[in-house]
């Protein structure tokens, strides 16, 4: 295991396009997934422990930033995967400066819509507008070593082990539902006027943030 880990971190690492495809697919649909179970227990304890409060907008447990933030680190730091603070402090920048962008970016396109919003939350500290602040950063940071140095390689391990029509049936597979529901509440319901997943949610008894 520890002469794996060892190529993995020493080693340039070469796959045909579709095994990239399959890979970065899957990475999509675990940062998604991580991004979620990170808000879901947060808000658990920034609403005083009172109640769990759905996150995002879909119907799958799935984030969007997180997978976008996750792509970014991809492309920036994994190139310097041998020094972790490189990794570290360059993860933290990119997805600060994603989250500043998308944050501000919702607030004038959407006329003062949010999806987040730091001025309300706890452990605020070096808030920005409320669209970025210092606790966010790092744990963007922090997460992105779990990125590199356990995400990533589990991928390139599956790629590796399984086989190819498998890897690449199950990861395209799980990102398609992925970006079905995505794309179904963003785009399809609201063309279509079909009940998107918060209202579907909040009708059966879900608790959804509510941001001013």
């Amino acid at each position: 295991m520890k002469e794996i880990y060892r190529n993995y971190i020493n080693k340039e690492h070469s796959y045909d396009k579709m095994t990239m495809i399959g890979i970065y697919c899957f990475i999509v649909v675990i940062a998604g997934i991580f991004g979620f179970l990170y808000e879901f227990i947060f808000y658990y304890f920034n609403g005083g422990m009172k109640g769990f409060f759905w996150r995002g907008g879909n119907f799958l447990p799935w984030i969007n930033i997180y997978a976008i933030g996750a792509m970014a680190v991809c492309f920036f730091a994994y190139r310097y995967r041998k020094n972790p603070w490189k990794v570290f402090l360059i993860s933290l920048i990119s997805c600060g400066v994603i989250e500043l962008i998308g944050g501000v970016g919702l607030y004038v396109i959407g006329d003062g819509f949010r999806c987040w919003n730091y001025n309300t939350e706890i452990l605020n500290f070096g808030n920005i507008g409320g669209f970025v602040c210092l606790r966010s950063v790092v744990f963007f940071g922090l997460s992105s070593l779990m990125l590199i140095y356990l995400i990533i390689p589990f991928c390139f391990f599956l790629a590796n082990k399984v086989n190819k029509k498998v890897f690449l049936t199950i990861s395209i597979i799980l990102f398609s539902i992925i970006l079905f529901d995505e794309l179904y509440n963003l785009l399809f319901a609201r063309i279509l006027n079909l009940p998107r997943a918060s209202d579907i949610y909040k009708q059966i008894g879900f608790h959804y943030v509510n941001f001013k």
